[in-house]
């Protein structure tokens, strides 16, 4: 958890209010209003994108949310 709260430190106030607020919607199960994708290859990871920030989570069987990383997307941001 440190490193996704270091990664929202990164970001501006603006960003930050932006990933809560998708995080928010994340957790009260209302994936129709978020731009969400699966993630080609994966059964489990998926990708939120507000803007240039990407928020990438793992959902598993019992319906758990696991955030894995908050990024500005970059060349970088789907290698795992």
């Amino acid at each position: 958890m440190d490193k996704i709260k270091k990664a929202l430190r990164k970001l501006d106030a603006k960003e930050q209010k932006l990933v809560r607020e998708a995080l928010i919607l994340l957790k009260a199960g209302q994936y129709d209003t978020l731009d969400l994708k699966k993630l080609k290859g994966r059964d489990d990871i998926y990708r939120i994108r507000k803007g240039s920030i990407r928020i990438i989570f793992r959902k598993d069987r019992a319906g758990k949310i696991y955030i894995l990383a908050i990024e500005r997307r970059s060349n970088t941001t789907y290698n795992f």
